[in-house]
């Protein structure tokens, strides 16, 4: 059987020599080829041989994310590139993706958000204001931890680890999982937390993270017109939820280069259950997984660098 690290070589170099790609190109066509050879590693299919329905399964699990049609039509372009060299070069007898039907690109493409345009909408906060650092860290916990709008509401303090840099969330079905948190939001949480200590919270919801003026858990609907306000205040011209920014830390991680089981767990997807999670994942190598490839640490790397 040919040694795979040794394949990718060479297909580096016909990307590079023989197509005359720049080397972000290549990057990014490795990038995608990598993301099937991990899932059908996980799922023990023979990557010199893998059958249609392995292809099916790898771009229902990406669907699933929420990846929109036009990325997953590229993903699976680069893959299939990669399938057309091994036949190319007489690895395999035949492309195993020939009957693949590829996703034609939709009407609407769901809003996905920039890293210098989540920067905005946090700019676009009145700090001076009681809520101002509660409304940051709203929206910088919700970009840097993929959180459903209803996981961010219910969160109570009792689920923070910040010095390990994790926080527990309840998700669908009552699923728990540990989610890695980054620096950043960690930062924010921490100057809410002055604001927070000074307010007199409602008996029986004292343990909540994030307090309403109302002076109990925040409300789904409160957060929707929160992110409203703060999206045309920075002047941005996109359709923003707080499912966007769960969308669009999801999108970057996997455009990143994140493994797709570590984005799956990380966003509590239904067909990795809390258990198989810690019994087949480290959560610090996770952690280190998502940190690597997180938006948010990677552009402040970039600019320190």
């Amino acid at each position: 059987m040919p040694d795979r690290a040794k394949t990718l070589r060479r297909y580096h170099q016909y990307l590079k020599l023989e197509k005359g790609f720049s080397d972000n190109t290549c990057d990014a066509y490795e990038r995608d080829v990598q993301k099937f050879l991990n899932f059908a590693e996980d799922e023990g299919v023979d990557w010199l041989s893998p059958p249609l329905e392995a292809f099916h399964q790898f771009s229902a699990q990406i669907r699933d994310l929420g990846i929109h049609a036009t990325s997953l039509a590229r993903i699976l372009a680069g893959v299939h590139s990669f399938y057309l060299f091994l036949v190319m070069t007489d690895e395999i007898e035949g492309d195993p993706m020939e009957l693949l039907e590829f996703p034609k690109k939709p009407q609407h493409l769901p809003d996905v958000l920039t890293v210098d345009e989540v920067d905005r909408i946090e700019a676009s906060i009145d700090l001076s204001k009681p809520e101002g650092h509660r409304n940051k860290a709203i929206i910088e916990v919700l970009f840097s931890c993929g959180l459903r709008v209803s996981e961010l509401c219910s969160m109570k303090l009792q689920d923070l680890y910040l010095d390990e840099g994790f926080i527990r969330v309840e998700g669908k079905g009552s699923k728990q999982r540990l989610v890695p948190i980054s620096d950043s939001a960690v930062k924010e949480l921490k100057l809410w937390f002055i604001d927070r200590n000074a307010l007199e919270i409602k008996h029986g919801y004292e343990d909540y993270v994030f307090i309403s003026r109302f002076r109990k858990n925040m409300s789904r609907i409160t957060v929707f017109h929160i992110i409203k306000e703060l999206v045309e205040l920075a002047g941005i011209q996109k359709t923003v939820s707080p499912h966007t920014l769960r969308h669009s830390f999801a999108t970057s991680l996997l455009e990143g280069g994140a493994n797709l089981r570590a984005i799956q767990a990380m966003l509590g997807h239904e067909s990795i259950g809390t258990t198989q999670i810690y019994l087949h994942t480290d959560t610090r190598r996770l952690r280190e997984e998502i940190l690597e490839h997180h938006p948010r640490e990677l552009y402040h790397s970039r600019r320190s660098g």
